[in-house]
């Protein structure tokens, strides 16, 4: 049975990922907004502080009740957005490593995501590509195996990679066998400094812009065969079983990595949500027009009623699915609901902050404005809000609507 009351462990892991964000990255989101550039020194600070590492990932991603991670994402990303996906960035790749992964090769792999508190590092997890966003079965990137070396050769090009091309350590998910689609796709660790990897275009983005976001481009690209994930047994025996039922036969390497990170991802809108509600509950109160504080009108107050419940609502539908997680799995995609729901609660909350301020809501001067455009990527990235729709209606109808 879910049991939402936080023990006094996460409690205090709330309290202090909130200060260092109250502390460290709310005086630093403007700057590097405007900089559009990869947040290095808050990054090496969050490092020193053991909140930017592989070990106080495990431990959150170890917790049994499974909120021990939304807990701490939701404070991060109330602080910054941007900033808050330079710090968590690594975390896709280091969850791509452990969904896929031999035990041997997490050891291995996870750790070089992070570095250490002196030698920060990065990791990037390459899934989707300019003609394969939400259909990941149709990725063209392709591995081929080269026996007599027992290396991997990948070609192709990724889009939309956070830290793609600066990351020390890249994911590749790609096509082994294009004739299965998504069963016949895996995943692949590019280590540090191998050849044939690099940056291509670093998108200009609306927001979360102190997140690196590039293209990452393969040009033979070889990889020794240990770094296949699962290794090459694993791989040879779910083609078989594809081949052999013609469907099947184990799921999509990427798809497995956003479900289990479809209630993080839900907790970083989240955070951004509660603080344009906190800010525009407060600016409310003090703000005075004909008189009175404008949160005597009931056109401002329903507002931020709506608000309040919309968050709350958003919270426990992540809670509840991160729980779900660890105990029992999905049954009614309730990771999907997690996600969508958050991320249109982002939007329309920040949204409505803005209103609420005015035209000060709409100037710089004020950090509504930039939530707001920092809110919009969440109805995007990591599943559509259309193809978390899409997930729900399969998992509660049983059939495979398209």
């Amino acid at each position: 049975m879910a049991d939402f009351l936080l023990t006094e462990e996460q409690t205090q892991l709330k309290d202090w990922v909130h200060g260092f964000a109250v502390d460290v990255v709310r005086p630093a989101a403007h700057e590097w907004d405007e900089r559009e550039e990869f947040p290095w020194p808050i990054v090496q600070e969050a490092a020193k502080i053991g909140l930017y590492g592989w070990e106080f990932l495990a431990n959150a991603m170890g917790d049994k009740s499974g909120l021990t991670l939304p807990v701490a994402v939701e404070e991060l990303f109330w602080g910054d957005a941007g900033i808050g996906m330079a710090i968590m960035g690594s975390g896709l790749a280091a969850a791509g490593i452990s969904g896929n992964g031999t035990p041997e090769q997490v050891m291995e792999w996870v750790p070089q995501c992070y570095g250490s508190d002196g030698d920060v590092k990065l990791g990037a997890f390459c899934v989707s590509e300019p003609d394969a966003g939400s259909d990941v079965s149709s990725l063209r990137t392709r591995a081929e195996y080269d026996e007599a070396a027992d290396e991997w050769v990948l070609n192709g090009t990724k889009a939309w990679i956070t830290n793609g091309g600066i990351a020390n350590v890249h994911v590749v998910v790609a096509a082994v066998d294009p004739t299965l689609k998504g069963r016949g796709q895996a995943s692949f660790v590019v280590p540090p400094g191998t050849k044939g990897l690099s940056q291509g275009q670093k998108y200009l983005k609306h927001g979360i812009r102190a997140s690196h976001t590039a293209e990452v481009v393969l040009d033979d690209v070889r990889v020794p065969g240990r770094c296949l994930l699962g290794g090459k047994e694993k791989l040879d025996a779910k083609l078989a079983r594809s081949h052999e039922a013609g469907h099947g036969g184990g799921g999509q390497p990427a798809m497995k990595t956003f479900e289990g990170t479809r209630p993080t991802v839900g907790a970083q809108a989240l955070g951004i949500a509660r603080a344009a509600y906190e800010f525009a509950l407060a600016y409310a109160k003090e703000r005075k027009a004909f008189g009175r504080a404008i949160i005597m009108n009931q056109s401002i107050a329903f507002k931020l009623a709506n608000m309040a419940v919309e968050i709350d609502a958003a919270r426990l539908l992540i809670w509840r699915a991160a729980w779900l997680a660890h105990n029992g799995g999905y049954k009614n995609g309730e990771g999907s609901m997690s996600k969508y729901k958050a991320s249109e609660v982002a939007v329309r909350v920040t949204e409505d902050a803005i209103q609420i301020l005015g035209g000060y809501g709409y100037t710089r001067e004020y950090p509504v404005e930039r939530w707001h455009r920092d809110a919009k990527i969440h109805t995007i990235f990591e599943g559509t809000s259309e193809i978390q729709q899409l997930v729900i209606a399969r998992a509660i109808s049983g059939l495979r609507i398209e």
